[in-house]
Formats: C-alpha cells, sequence, structure tokens
C-alpha cells in the first residue's frame, strides 16, 4: 500500500533566512562556490512534518529525499518477534531517508517517524533525477553525499560487533547530542541493542566515573 507523505509548505520569505544551513551543507560535501550552492539548494522545497507524524512507512516507495531543518527522526522496523526496533535517529543537518526503497523504486521495510515538529527542505525522486542530468555539481554532490551515508551505515554496522554498549552510548553523546536530550530512553535503548534496564545502569554507572 502506498502512503502519502504530507508536506505543509512554509512562508517563503521566513525560510529563505534558513535555508544557509543547506547551502553549507553542500559546500561542506563539495567544495563550490556560495553562487552554485544556493543554485543547487534552489532545487529544495519547504517542508513540514508533525511531531509523531511519519515521512515514510513500511511497504511504501521513498519518493522524496529530506534534509532536516529542525528537528528529529528515527527509523524503526519489527524484528520477528514483533519488537519495534530503531535503526537509525537524525536530527539537524542530516538527511533522513531509505536510500535503498529511494533509488531502487522498491517499498521500504522501514518506517521513518517525526520524533518532534520537523521542518524539512525536500527535492523528489524526479526532480532528483533531472538534476543529476542537467547539472554536474549535483550529481557529484549526491554521488559523495551517497558515500558518506553509506559510510555512516557501515561504521554502524561494525560498531554493533567490536564496540560495547557503553561505547556506542558514548559515541551517540558526542555525535548527535540532540537525541540524548529529546528522545525517550526506550528508542535509545532499542537503538543500542540493549535492554531499558541495562541502558540505565550505563547512565548510572557514566554518572558515577
Amino acid at each position: 500500500m502506498q502512503f502519502v507523505t504530507f508536506i505543509v509548505l512554509r512562508d517563503t520569505i521566513n525560510w529563505q533566512m534558513n535555508k544557509d544551513n543547506l547551502i553549507q551543507f553542500f559546500q561542506d560535501v563539495l567544495p563550490m562556490s556560495a553562487a552554485k550552492a544556493e543554485q543547487l539548494a534552489e532545487k529544495y522545497k519547504a517542508g513540514k512534518i508533525a511531531r509523531n507524524g511519519y515521512l515514510l512507512k513500511q511497504g511504501a516507495v521513498c519518493n522524496e529525499s529530506h534534509f532536516i531543518e529542525e528537528g528529529i527522526m528515527r527509523t524503526y522496523t519489527y524484528d520477528v518477534e514483533g519488537n519495534d526496533v530503531t535503526t537509525a535517529f537524525y536530527s539537524k543537518k542530516m538527511f533522513p531517508s531509505d536510500l535503498l526503497s529511494f533509488f531502487k523504486r522498491i517499498p521500504s521495510k522501514e518506517y521513518i517517524q517525526a520524533l518532534t515538529d520537523c521542518e524539512t527542505w525536500y527535492i523528489t525522486y524526479e526532480e532528483m533525477q533531472d538534476n543529476f542530468h542537467t547539472i554536474p555539481e549535483f550529481r557529484e554532490f549526491g554521488r559523495l553525499n551517497i558515500i558518506n551515508q553509506y559510510g555512516i551505515l557501515k561504521q554502524r554496522m561494525i560498531s554493533m560487533l567490536q564496540e560495547t554498549a557503553e561505547q556506542r552510548y558514548l559515541s551517540l553523546i558526542y555525535s548527535n547530542p540532540e537525541v540524548i536530550q529529546n528522545v525517550p530512553l526506550k528508542y535509545i535503548a532499542s537503538y543500542l541493542g540493549i535492554t531499558d534496564t541495562s541502558l540505565s545502569r550505563i547512565r548510572k554507572d557514566l554518572v558515577r566515573k
């Protein structure tokens, strides 16, 4: 079943002031002039996802690529026993997306949920493909961004095998402190692959150190 993503467009003038984050992100990933970065950023539209709303649901094809201006999202799925398992967190200046669903045009196996009210910049699959073919810098940015996203996924997979739960928790604190401050502990514990009780114990042990 296909699910519709509800996007609420914001006032253009107010949003234009905040597009600096997106412009800077383009330049961080691929060095380019401010004018070129602004040209790429203009391809993105403003959107809003309310708290507890869904950017994507399991079974739907991911049709949009979002850049978070404000807010926090998570991706999750269900294991064989029906447990809700958080697989990733996304906060400001990050791209929440199911890349496999987006580029292969296949149904997603995950949900992407807004944990707070979220403001984003987004582009559709069709628009992105058009820009890939007509703007070389956009195509190169897309290639590098995909590599970066793959690197994040690979690093998480390795960390689940080679790091302790405490090390993974500390990494999350350093890399994404907004999550620690705003996300329910049950989701953080699920992301770390441990129980709520184990996470509470880790937090208490860190306070004593």
